[in-house]
């Protein structure tokens, strides 16, 4: 089939599957239902939150990027229209979870028919799209009225490339889910961690409270990583990079707002 024969094939599909009659689409609680997923407490409350702002800090194989997917495939099959974004520092970081929301949406495709789908991204016949994207400003430019951006390991996405996406959920008022585990009192996700207020919805959840990973295996873990690799890993703690010449309380500490600047700006 030649190209323009493709395009006018797909948008026949498009325009037959959104005259059809609606499927009642499960949300979060109910997909996961649906899905076989069993889900621990904490993913449960994450599941059922609206909160236009969300950070889970969350340890190695703790569960956050299936609460992730399951979040961006409700969004594109509850929402016509929407468009899901999957960011992260590298393509193949983001490759990773997006192959979880595919692999989610393939056990319920029944329920909204797609009009395209690769390694990707992927098309709905709602007209809602999921895109996966590396950590390359001039790539993800392009974009706009996203109305989902999920961003996984998001404490080593810079402060660059978050000052190039935050803006595509300024018109579409969309959410903006983040998960990681901690690299250091540094970067963009440290300052919403520790000091951005209530318009984050936080979550952490160390590996000891993880039930699907062994204490012994943890002990085992503890005994053969550096303690600062331990630690961030498994415990979810921000601890100081090794090369920081001063520990970031010490510099907080030591700014005062009663001190005058040595120079003055001059208007």
């Amino acid at each position: 089939m030649t190209a323009p024969l493709a395009a006018i094939a797909k948008r026949i599909d498009t325009l037959a599957a959104r005259l059809a009659p609606p499927v009642a689409v499960p949300r979060r609680l109910a997909l996961a239902e649906r899905l076989g997923i069993t889900l621990d407490p904490w993913q449960r409350s994450a599941l059922a939150s609206d909160a236009r702002q969300v950070a889970f800090n969350v340890t190695r194989q703790g569960g956050k990027s299936t609460i992730a997917a399951l979040i961006g495939l409700d969004e594109a099959l509850s929402r016509p229209g929407a468009l899901v974004l999957v960011l992260s520092p590298g393509e193949r970081q983001s490759k990773l979870l997006f192959k979880k929301v595919l692999g989610y949406y393939r056990a319920v495709r029944g329920l909204v028919p797609a009009v395209a789908e690769n390694k990707l991204s992927l098309e709905l016949s709602n007209g809602s799209e999921v895109h996966a994207l590396p950590g390359d400003g001039d790539t993800v430019r392009g974009f706009s009225a996203v109305t989902l951006l999920l961003i996984d390991e998001a404490s080593r996405v810079s402060d660059d490339m978050l000052g190039a996406v935050r803006p595509m959920l300024a018109v579409s008022g969309g959410r903006l889910v983040t998960m990681s585990t901690p690299w250091g009192k540094r970067g963009w996700w440290w300052e919403a961690w520790s000091g951005g207020g209530p318009s984050w919805e936080r979550y952490e959840v160390p590996a000891t409270e993880c039930p699907r990973i062994a204490p012994a295996f943890l002990e085992e873990e503890r005994r053969n990583l550096p303690p600062l690799v331990f630690d961030s890993e498994y415990l979810c703690r921000f601890v100081e990079p090794l090369d920081a010449f001063f520990r970031y309380d010490d510099i907080a500490a030591a700014a005062s707002s009663e001190v005058r600047p040595l120079f003055q700006e001059v208007a």
